[in-house]
């Protein structure tokens, strides 16, 4: 018999159940309100009483309701069929919600039980297996979905039927295995796993070796970003953390991406609900939705559905990854996951810690950074999910606690400028500021001397280091004026111009611009250089700003050329000829 309770405390979406059996951490219940039954998830455990956050308004709950516990962790339904879903927190599917508005206590399927897909088997009776273990495949899209041996499964076991090639729906069974204890198992394409457990049965988790291209060369060229890697965009509102998210979905390095909009505003999902069907995919030629999952919090959901999307997220994430599939997962933002944890925090009356979010957020954040990875399957393949969140921090400051917290946990540091947004150069990632901790990887500058050229390390720190006196000849030019100083500085800080305006910046909206690839990022960094390294005669300010914002504007002409036409060659030459003519 399920475990039973009646409520005996109510502070707004945190409720108090008392029970009268066993319950457990993150297990699910139902909260009877006037024949509803509202979803909860009990987070906290003492003594006879259990506090559960509900993922629903508690207007109109009081004391004495009953509750019904599930015996069932907090978790996703996982199978075919997710793929250019939408789904809030919780993983109902939003396009079987009816009404403008959410009704309370409606949950829907995030599948469909119905539709039947292709089967084709991987494996045969007879062949040992364990957890994660494929034993077929179906289309998904263009994504072939392995249909696998459930996670939970302990041991070696084998099969000992296997269906055939056909069509079948997802709650057919497809498979019986059985252990040597003679314990069999019922094996569908379908199965549940807790959202707040890392997915397991892989091989082992090396550390990451080979670079994720984005197509955004300050991301890719200054900061680069591992494959199974972590990140995250921290900046102030208008600073374009989500144009650039969406530049990241369309053109990394990914098999598949999955979107957590986990409390942002409505008008930035909305884009992606109506953009993404009609936007065509360059790495497939569909469209890009078909390989998107979205996953967002409804307006009228309480924030305790913001800290579940997260989780949500990334279970379905490491899903995908079992299957050898390169994930890219994208929250925007945890700073409304994290604010959500405050405020439950705050209910459960815990010691606060900084701006009153919990003690442990460093120790929260860095457990749920650290399930993204690149693995090695028991199978020999393998797969990876790279996570990149988005901070948005009060007032743009990027000391406050999240973002701390998060430079703990992730690898790379893209921090957002209102300076460089005010004045128009994006992506606004700080090229002072921003790091990648894997340049300081052997595996990665190893990869890197291998793909690019030797010593492409070396050459991305000469960037930054041009970037970082440039800056220092600026701010001296804007104390002592620009008749102030020598032309040298004027020299220098218009070098690093050339580097910020030919590298750095990025048209998103133009359709060669918006995405380069890494051969073509090697070129321009080497022209760049070549620039920077080449020693100028002038007699006045005047005349280097006049001259460098000439090259600037032929470079920049190149970056919406095709790579290596007639007229980005052309250009090219009239760069040339004018570099050698200024040469001391």
């Amino acid at each position: 018999m399920s475990t039973q309770g009646k409520v005996v405390g109510i502070v707004s979406n945190l409720v108090t159940i008392e029970v009268d059996g066993p319950v457990g951490q993150n297990e699910v219940c139902y909260i009877n309100l006037k024949g509803t039954e509202l979803m909860a998830e009990v987070i906290k455990i003492r003594g006879k009483r259990a506090f559960a956050q509900v993922f629903e308004s508690t207007r109109g709950m009081r004391t004495g309701d009953t509750v019904r516990f599930t015996g069932h962790m907090l978790e996703v339904t996982l199978g075919p069929g997710m793929l250019s879903q939408k789904y809030d927190g919780l993983q109902n599917d939003l396009e079987k919600m009816e009404g403008v508005f959410l009704k309370r206590g409606q949950y829907t399927d995030p599948l469909d039980r119905v539709k039947k897909w292709h089967f084709t088997p991987l494996a045969k009776v007879g062949d040992k297996v364990k957890a994660a273990s494929w034993l077929g495949e179906v289309k998904e899209g263009w994504v072939p979905h392995k249909i696998m041996v459930p996670f939970d499964i302990k041991g070696e076991w084998t099969i000992a039927s296997l269906a055939s090639a056909g069509d079948y729906t997802v709650d057919d069974v497809m498979a019986t295995i059985k252990n040597a204890a003679g314990e069999e198992k019922k094996v569908t394409m379908t199965m549940k796993w807790p959202v707040k457990v890392e997915v397991t049965g892989y091989k082992d988790k090396p550390r990451p070796f080979k670079i994720m291209e984005t197509g955004v060369r300050t991301i890719d060229t200054l900061n680069p970003i591992a494959e199974g890697g972590t990140g995250f965009i921290p900046g102030p509102f208008g600073c374009g953390k989500t144009v650039l998210q969406h530049a990241l979905a369309k053109y990394a390095e990914a098999d598949l991406i999955i979107i957590v909009a986990c409390g942002e505003r409505a008008n930035e999902v909305v884009e992606i609900f109506s953009t993404f069907p009609e936007l065509d995919d360059p790495r497939t030629g569909r469209k890009l939705s078909e390989r998107t999952i979205i996953i967002c919090n409804t307006s009228n959901m309480p924030v305790a559905a913001r800290e579940a999307s997260v989780y949500t997220g990334m279970t379905i994430a490491e899903y995908y990854r079992m299957m050898g599939l390169k994930v890219l997962l994208l929250a925007d933002s945890t700073s409304r996951w994290a604010q959500a944890l405050r405020e439950m925090s705050n209910r459960m009356e815990e010691l606060p810690g900084p701006d009153a979010f919990p003690m442990d957020l460093s120790a929260i954040i860095s457990s749920f950074y650290a399930r993204a990875g690149y693995v090695n399957l028991n199978n020999g393949k393998s797969g990876s999910i790279t996570f990149i969140g988005t901070v948005s921090p009060a007032g743009g400051n990027l000391k406050e606690p999240v973002v701390e917290s998060t430079k703990k946990a992730a690898r790379c540091f893209y921090a957002l400028a209102q300076p460089r947004a005010d004045s128009k150069r994006y992506p606004a990632v700080d090229p002072i500021d921003s790091y990648s901790k894997y340049l300081e990887y052997p595996e990665v500058v190893a990869y890197l001397d291998s793909t690019v050229e030797k010593g492409w390390a070396d050459k991305v720190m000469r960037l930054k280091d041009i970037l970082l006196r440039g800056r220092e000849a600026q701010d001296q030019i804007n104390i002592l004026g620009d008749d102030g100083v020598p032309v040298n500085y004027h020299i220098l800080f218009n070098k690093s111009e050339v580097i910020d305006f030919v590298i750095l910046q990025q048209d998103a909206f133009d359709k060669i611009d918006a995405s380069t690839p890494l051969p073509r990022q090697k070129f321009m960094v080497d022209l760049v250089l070549g620039i920077c390294d080449s020693d100028f005669n002038f007699d006045s300010f005047e005349l280097v700003s006049a001259y460098f914002k000439k090259l600037i504007n032929l470079m920049k002409q190149m970056n919406y050329q095709e790579f290596e036409s007639d007229s980005f060659n052309s250009l090219k030459e009239q760069l040339m000829a004018m570099i050698a003519e200024r040469r001391a």
